[in-house]
């Protein structure tokens, strides 16, 4: 089952369609010369934003090459590339866990290349399943009808080769021929979300919950709509309730601490992101930055020296590395 990881509280989705239509306005004809640009995301294999910064390389036929890390919603751009051919590469690099996916991309003069890079995880796991793995007796236990499950595979399929609208189609089917499909559910939340469609994510996911209140994995996507919705009395009961689930989740913990962090419950954000960060370690560096930003608040500069340090040795090129360094200088 597909579970949302991000690692920042408001998704940001980049509009891909509208760089390239405003570029296509140009009155001037470009020349071969002219320098053209690569702009892409990196996402999840289930189609969810990255939680950590990616390591994306651009490659030449020449061998020739530089390295760049994605932002906090999995973006990254490079621009004045000479029109040809390029192979962007991107490695998740920490912890090992994903192959290195390269694609292939054509540069236009003064046009840009739109790439989707979705991670994959190695074959070689580790015997012992993630939490975001979890699934719940009642999803093993359905009796999913052949033409919904075939509905299914085709709606993976088609988010992985970035026809969106596509795969939302074909979920919607599969829920025509077996409403109570949760998996289905769960996937479409997740596919709204990262669509930005919060009120059909929230809609689906609490679809999912109430065919199995004990299903871990559509309570917590619904617990991070939630906070992106901003309703943090509600995010934080469904988060409290996927924790009682599975207390091992660092993404639980870390959204809890956000939901938490929004109700101004400094303690209870306090444990959360102490907790998401001790399960999770440096894909969780958010939570040592939220941690910072509490013990800032108490005027307990020590300890938010130390964990804005921790957030930068783990996440280096954040997006918000230069506003943490100062942060850094003025408390030591």
């Amino acid at each position: 089952m597909k579970v949302i990881k991000i690692a920042v509280a408001l998704l940001a989705i980049l509009v891909f369609s509208e760089i390239a239509a405003a570029q296509a306005v140009s009155a001037t004809t470009p020349t071969r010369t002219d320098p053209g640009s690569i702009r892409g995301r990196v996402l999840m294999p289930n189609g969810a934003p990255v939680v950590e910064p990616i390591k994306v390389t651009l490659r030449v036929m020449r061998g020739e090459q530089s390295v760049l890390y994605t932002d906090s919603e999995g973006l990254f751009q490079i621009d004045n590339l000479s029109p040809g051919s390029y192979t962007i590469e991107a490695e998740a690099d920490r912890e090992r866990k994903y192959e290195i996916i390269s694609e292939r991309v054509q540069v236009y003069a003064r046009s840009p290349s739109i790439v989707t890079l979705y991670l994959k995880e190695k074959e070689d796991k580790s015997k012992e399943k993630p939490s975001s793995e979890t699934v719940s007796a009642a999803e093993l236990e359905q009796k999913v009808p052949a033409a919904a499950s075939k509905e299914f595979d085709r709606a993976t399929k088609a988010w992985k080769d970035g026809k969106p609208d596509e795969a939302v189609a074909h979920l919607r089917r599969a829920l025509e021929i077996y409403p109570d499909y949760l998996k289905a559910h769960n996937d479409l939340g997740t596919y709204f979300l990262s669509q930005g469609k919060l009120d059909d994510a929230a809609g689906e996911l609490r679809a999912a919950v109430r065919i199995d209140p004990k299903a871990f994995n559509p309570r917590l996507n619904l617990g991070i709509v939630l906070v992106e919705k901003r309703d943090f009395r509600d995010a934080s009961e469904t988060l409290e309730s996927a924790l009682s689930l599975d207390a091992t989740s660092p993404a639980a913990h870390l959204y809890a601490g956000l939901a938490n962090l929004g109700l101004k419950s400094f303690d209870r954000a306090e444990k959360e992101f102490s907790a998401a960060y001790e399960l999770g370690g440096s894909r969780y560096a958010l939570a040592q930055f939220q941690l910072g930003r509490i013990y800032m608040g108490r005027g307990e500069n020590e300890r938010a020296l130390r964990a804005f340090e921790t957030y930068l040795h783990d996440e280096p090129n954040a997006s918000n590395a230069d506003e943490v360094r100062l942060l850094i200088a003025k408390l030591r």
